[in-house]
């Protein structure tokens, strides 16, 4: 047999109709009922009859929820995970993906921590590898990007229609230009003069 649904649950219910999690929408319904639950008492302490607007006091519950406001204190307006924080300023909080792979998530990046190359060499690969890459064209762009993912040659010459022999030509011709773009000036002038 179904309970009876009081009319501040009703109320509470349409009111957050919006929440898609079905476990959010039930904590704000319920938060809507001890609000309501302790305001109905304390008004009875003062010797008032709050059955005459239910209605209201429903009404007056869900705002105060949806604001923030609890049975225990209100939820701290500068906490990142706090449903009124991301409100009020606009943002999400949402899981990483599942499955990450260090191999071309947008994630990935900021979550490799590099112990072994010295900080000095990461800024410079840093601004170099981009400056680089402008010099190449579009087709090279998209072909280094897919060589860096460490795909095998075989995939590589599937993927852009070139046999295998011609994937490593471009290896080499790609990596002897990257190590021209980053040779020191002063060792390439002794290179040409010797």
């Amino acid at each position: 047999m179904p309970r009876p649904v009081s009319l501040a649950e009703l109320h509470a219910r349409v009111f957050f109709r919006h929440l898609k999690c079905p476990d959010s929408k039930q904590d704000a319904v319920n938060e809507c009922l001890a609000l309501a639950w302790k305001w109905f008492v304390r008004l009875a302490e003062q010797g008032k009859d709050a059955s005459r607007f239910v209605s209201a006091l429903a009404d007056y519950c869900a705002r105060r929820v949806n604001g923030g406001r609890r049975l225990c204190g209100k939820e701290k307006a500068n906490d990142v995970l706090s449903p009124v924080a991301q409100q009020r300023r606009g943002f999400t909080v949402s899981p990483l993906p599942d499955g990450s792979s260090l191999a071309g998530n947008v994630f990935d990046e900021a979550l490799a921590d590099n112990t072994v190359t010295p900080i000095p060499d990461q800024v410079v690969f840093r601004v170099d590898w981009p400056a680089w890459l402008r010099t190449r064209t579009d087709r090279d762009r998209r072909i280094i990007g897919v060589m860096a993912l460490s795909e095998r040659t075989h995939v590589l010459a599937r993927t852009f229609g070139i046999s295998p022999g011609r994937v490593s030509q471009l290896r080499k011709e790609y990596h002897a230009d990257w190590q021209q773009f980053c040779a020191d000036p002063v060792e390439i002038e002794q290179q040409i003069l010797a």
